[in-house]
């Protein structure tokens, strides 16, 4: 995609944004965004020190990051006036007093107490007017929740890195007895960098044995013997967009137990990819998969929701879940990873990254969810 054809997309988000703001039960006169990875969803810059003042009309949008990033800045957000400081959010802040903002909104959850601090004293003109500070939460995140095409070809080209990589390192047998999970991880990781991955979404996820009844296990030296359940969680990182997968195998000999846990797991998510359809309540998307492992006895070995938004960060919303509110809009990138964990004797999850579209969601993963003998 052209840089100019991505300058329109940044200032399409910025347009959105303001009518979000606009049309919502705390309208601002200002918007100052201080979260970097919102910075960059609506700016395309990727400084580690940013902030965005969203004004009442595009002519008034400012961006600000110190002086390390004067020529990225320039570079990334051309399209906006660029103002060099070293405390961004404030300097923001004061830019829209200037400008006449009698309310400034924020966002609540990504402002310290210290920074609101800050801010308060930024607006303050000494003469007594103070602009009304507005907290905002997850505004920019509900923006981020639809997917464009540009930032679906990039969640594409992250998972078929990640479908390669897993395939590369299983032709190449480094799964194997007396192997360790930190060796089958790195080799991953390498993989993935190889095919031209910009980074790994998150650290990966190898567990062996036992250790695959832990949901988040961090690989050790442990070795990977024979019957061993290897649970292998992962992620490449393309242009920003993540992607995440998880697939389980058995290595060398398969027992009856796993095959079972196997095939309850590949049903509950076979479950909850179909119930990923616009509007969809994101509770009866979670209790689709969630009530087939509750029906064969397993509801406390699942100990977690079904899915998570995907796209500049691993883990965005929407949040599919037991508790979770909304629904499922048309373009949302999400993924649905039911488990089954036994302590003490292993575990199972099955994970894809997928897009609801008006028709069958649109699987991104395409490794193979087979029942598998290493």
């Amino acid at each position: 995609m052209s840089a100019t054809a991505m300058t329109s997309d940044y200032r399409a988000r910025r347009d959105r944004f303001r009518d979000q703001l606009a049309g919502s039960d705390r309208p601002v006169d200002a918007f100052v965004v201080s979260d970097l990875i919102n910075v960059r969803y609506l700016t395309g810059f990727t400084g580690s020190n940013a902030a965005l003042l969203i004004g009442a009309s595009p002519e008034a949008d400012r961006i600000s990051t110190d002086g390390r990033y004067r020529t990225q800045v320039a570079e990334q957000s051309g399209d906006l006036e660029a103002i060099i400081a070293r405390d961004c959010l404030t300097e923001l802040a004061r830019r829209a007093r200037a400008a006449g903002a009698v309310t400034v909104g924020f966002e609540a959850d990504a402002v310290t107490v210290a920074a609101h601090d800050a801010l308060v004293d930024a607006l303050d003109d000494d003469n007594g007017v103070v602009p009304e500070l507005v907290a905002h939460t997850g505004a920019v995140q509900r923006l981020r929740i639809v997917k464009d095409a540009g930032e679906i070809e990039l969640l594409r080209a992250a998972c078929t890195i990640g479908d390669k990589a897993l395939a590369t390192i299983i032709e190449r047998g480094v799964i194997h007895v007396g192997a360790t999970e930190r060796e089958v991880a790195r080799s991953l990781e390498w993989e993935m960098y190889a095919l031209g991955a910009d980074d790994i979404a998150f650290e990966t996820i190898v567990a062996a044995g036992p250790n695959s009844a832990i949901p988040h296990h961090r690989p050790t030296q442990d070795v990977l013997a024979d019957g061993d359940f290897v649970k292998i969680d992962f992620g490449a990182v393309v242009g920003g967009y993540h992607s995440d997968m998880t697939r389980t195998y058995v290595l060398g000999r398969a027992s009856d137990w796993q095959r079972e846990i196997y095939d309850l797991v590949a049903r509950a998510q076979a479950a909850g990819r179909a119930a990923l359809r616009p509007d969809a309540d994101l509770r009866d998307v979670d209790a689709a998969a969630r009530s087939v492992i509750a029906d064969a006895g397993h509801a406390e070995h699942y100990v977690h929701g079904l899915g998570h938004g995907v796209g500049l960060q691993i883990h965005e919303a929407p949040g599919i879940g037991a508790l979770a509110t909304g629904t499922l809009p048309c373009g949302a990138a999400v993924t649905v990873e039911p488990g089954v964990y036994l302590p003490g004797r292993g575990g199972v999850r099955i994970e894809d990254t997928l897009v609801v579209t008006d028709d069958a969601p649109e699987l991104l993963t395409a490794t193979d969810k087979t029942f598998t003998v290493i």
